[in-house]
């Protein structure tokens, strides 16, 4: 071999091997140690196609899938059953028993009036019945399943806040009429409009060529006008919606 490549080929590997970073024992040791290599968490996702058991109450996600699958006309029958009972007690008594049986966690009994009678929990949950992620749920002092060992109570802190919830009182209306509208000549006919009841609770009447105003809170009748002297009759009357 030639003397002078040789000499260039030994200076070239040398000044390669200066440039190099120069492997140091720390740098080793490092990437064996297991801090420096971060542990991956396990996974809160599963399968998609399989769901997870873990955490599932199936209890309560039966019975409300069963819930929300009723007919209208299994309701319908439902609500025709209930309408000579006392709903309000038996809402209240149905939420006592899920609370305490199915751990549902309802606070308030909605109003049976309402189109609504569903009995909602105070915190939503989902109406599928089943889950493939674990969800992580922390436990407050003010869970329902968290049981006070100073209570003396038999049934936990939701049904304790739904005995205590406020009822609206139901309002009673009379079947019988306890006060009659002595009209003799009101004119009964489709096309007229001769009563009027205003926000003040006064009610305002046309009798042939009069108006008469009856207050209901004082039972005082007053003449309003009369029509008579012009030769006209009174064929509708109503209340002004800024000053009634």
């Amino acid at each position: 071999m030639d003397q002078d490549y040789e000499r260039r080929l030994l200076r070239q590997i040398n000044i390669q091997n200066e440039n190099a970073s120069p492997i140091k024992v720390t740098d080793v040791m490092r990437t064996l140690t297991p801090s420096s290599s971060p542990m991956s968490s396990p996974s809160k996702h599963g399968d998609r196609f399989i769901p997870s058991r873990a955490g599932a109450n199936w209890s309560i996600n039966f019975h409300r899938i069963n819930e929300n699958e009723k007919s209208p006309s299994q309701n319908r029958k439902t609500k025709e059953a209930t309408s000579d009972t006392n709903k309000a007690d038996g809402l209240a008594y149905s939420a006592l028993l899920k609370n305490e049986l199915l751990g549902a966690g309802i606070e308030k009994v909605q109003d049976p009036q309402t189109e609504d009678r569903r009995l909602q929990p105070s915190t939503p949950e989902r109406r599928s019945l089943f889950s493939y992620s674990l969800s992580a749920k922390r436990s407050t002092p003010d869970d329902g399943n968290s049981v006070s060992p100073y209570s003396l109570s038999p049934v936990s802190s939701k049904s304790q806040k739904l005995l205590r919830s406020p009822r609206k009182p139901t309002r009673k209306i009379s079947k019988i009429p306890f006060k009659v509208l002595d009209a003799p000549e009101l004119q009964d006919d489709f096309y007229l409009n001769l009563v009027d009841w205003s926000s003040l609770n006064v009610l305002s009447v046309g009798l042939g060529t009069c108006v008469y105003l009856w207050s209901a809170c004082t039972s005082q009748v007053t003449r309003l006008c009369d029509l008579s002297v012009e030769g006209d009759s009174v064929t509708s009357v109503g209340w002004s919606e800024r000053v009634s």
